[in-house]
This record gives C-alpha cells, structure tokens and sequence, in this order.
C-alpha cells in the first residue's frame, strides 16, 4: 500500500498549488446545463474523502461493515458548492486528505485485507476501496485543472 500513499503524496504536494490558482470566478463557471463547475467537482471530491474516511476507519473497526450508496448529485447540490469561496473548498479538500494519507500511512498490513460492501455491491478489501478512491481522485482532478 506504500504505492497509493505515495501516490496521494505526490498530489498533495502539487496539485493545491495549481487549484489556488485557478481564479474563484473560473472556479465558479458550469461548463454547460447538467455539468458541474469546478467547485461543484472538488466539492463532489472533498465528499468522496469524507464518505471514504467512514469507510477506512469503520471498516477497520468492524470489518464485513456494508455502507449506504453514495448519491453524489444529492450531496453537491445539498451542500452548495458552487456558492462557496474556492479557497475554502480548495483547503478543505487538501486537509481531509492529509488526513486520510495519515489514516492509511497507519493502517496495519492486515487491515487491507478487511472487507467492506458499499451501496449493495459485493464486498471488496480495503485495499481496494482505497485504490479506487485513488483512482476518482486522478480522474476528476483531471477535470479540474484541464488533463482530464
């Protein structure tokens, strides 16, 4: 697992960078009917380390541990993202994620092997969830800063 902590330090150190410099107005555009800004896209991130950090910590404390689906569309548009300062969505996102690099800098080799279902799918080992959420990081940060 050193590999995707590795991974996730590597964005911490230069990705908030590069969002703090994207203007809150150009933060601020929706790029057509139905597609979320750039807040609304780190706002959708900083939920999805939010909801992984239940999952990390809970299923290490319960393993076999089934949580809800996710419904993202719901959770950003509930929020408010796209009203909210970029500086403040940019910070949050970098500190819960700080956060949960530390969590899984910490997590004892067998606790990867522990299992979790999410949303009624089959269970799957927390090694995996966490490289899924590495995964959907890169994908939407992509959006973000214009690679993806």
């Amino acid at each position: 697992m050193n590999d995707l902590a590795d991974r996730l330090t590597a964005v911490l150190q230069s990705v908030p960078q590069r969002l703090g410099e994207i203007p809150d107005a150009e933060a601020s555009r929706e790029p057509g009917p139905g597609r979320w800004s750039k807040k609304e896209i780190l706002g959708h991130l900083i939920d999805s380390a939010a909801n992984n950090h239940q999952r990390i910590v809970r299923t290490l404390i319960e393993p076999g541990i089934d949580f809800p689906a996710y419904r993202q569309e719901s959770w950003v548009s509930v929020q408010g993202y796209g009203t909210e300062a970029w500086a403040d969505i940019v910070y949050l996102w970098l500190l819960l994620n700080r956060h949960l690099l530390h969590i899984i800098r910490t997590i004892p080799e067998s606790g990867f092997s522990h299992e979790c279902a999410v949303g009624g799918k089959p269970p799957m080992a927390l090694a995996i969830l966490i490289a899924g959420y590495m995964d959907h990081l890169d994908h939407h940060l992509g959006q973000v800063l214009g690679s993806g």
